[in-house]
């Protein structure tokens, strides 16, 4: 039994070792090494704050915002520790009636737009944690956006131009812009802008 047990108490150990803590050991130092954005977790900063991640959708409500994907993840939307889809098939009543309450409340923000809503404005992804949407989806706020913030339609519609993110090798995926760094965009550009009574 004892000739037995030592060995494999030893291949148990040094496996241990190797799998559990050298490896991941190295990964991580080539990860720090190489990627060192990734890593950390692609976190966006400003004025030194930590306002979110390229990787991580965030739920923006207020008109002036450009809007992401709706999320599934629960206890709350855009929960990094719970990501998910909502498992729902096109014939789910309540992916209907989801998708019916998106559409109204886009619908209630912006009446005058008569145009198609684009099915990632009212529908989740897989992850429930999507950050980007797609050009259609974006330039459908634009009217909505650029009327809150007072910003010209036009500037609005060059600001999705400057961030928008294009297919790789321009064929896999599709074009796209991130929503943190469209919405952080137009903070700064609302930020340049003269205030009411022609102040700065």
């Amino acid at each position: 039994m004892k000739t037995t047990f030592r060995p494999a108490l030893m291949l148990f150990g040094a496996l241990t070792l190797a799998v559990g803590v050298l490896y991941p050991l190295a990964v991580t130092g080539i990860g720090y090494v190489a990627f060192p954005e990734q890593v950390r977790g692609s976190l966006v900063t400003q004025d030194g704050k930590t306002v979110g991640s390229r990787l991580i959708g965030q739920s923006f409500s207020s008109p002036g915002y450009f809007w992401g994907r709706p999320s599934a993840t629960g206890p709350m939307a855009n929960n990094a520790a719970g990501s998910s889809g909502s498992n729902q098939g096109p014939l789910n009543p309540a992916l209907v009636e989801a998708v019916k309450g998106r559409l109204a409340a886009l619908r209630a923000l912006d009446p005058g737009n008569t145009a198609l809503v684009p099915v990632d404005l009212v529908t989740a992804s897989a992850s429930g944690l999507d950050p980007e949407i797609s050009l259609a989806a974006a330039q459908y706020q634009t009217g909505r956006v650029a009327s809150a913030r007072k910003i010209p339609r036009e500037r609005v519609e060059a600001i999705i131009k400057e961030h928008a993110i294009v297919p790789m090798l321009g064929v896999f995926g599709e074009a796209r812009v991130n929503v943190l760094a469209l919405n952080l965009a137009l903070d700064a550009e609302s930020s340049r802008l003269p205030r009411a009574g022609g102040g700065l």
